[in-house]
């Protein structure tokens, strides 16, 4: 199986990992950022995570845990409630 390298010669396997409700709650949590004119590293600092990490999570490469999509919420100052409806979830 061949896979797309990145510049350090690293595989870039996110596009066989990511799962169609990971993209969209990565749009979603974007959507919102960018509606609310919060950076990344706003959000990051905001939510005590690492601004790489809120990157992979926008993408839908990461699987967000329940506590983590919490401080986002709250660091976007919506529920994870309105997070998820925004994400069609």
């Amino acid at each position: 199986m061949h896979h797309i390298r990145n510049d350090q010669g690293v595989p870039n396997l996110s596009s066989h990992r990511q799962d169609p409700q990971l993209v969209a709650l990565g749009m979603a949590i974007r959507r919102i950022r960018q509606a609310s004119k919060i950076s990344q590293e706003k959000l990051a600092l905001t939510a005590e995570l690492d601004r790489s990490y809120v990157g992979r999570v926008e993408r839908g490469d990461n699987n967000v845990a329940v506590l983590t999509l919490s401080r986002v919420a709250a660091a976007l100052g919506v529920t994870m409630s309105e997070l998820l409806i925004e994400a069609g979830l």
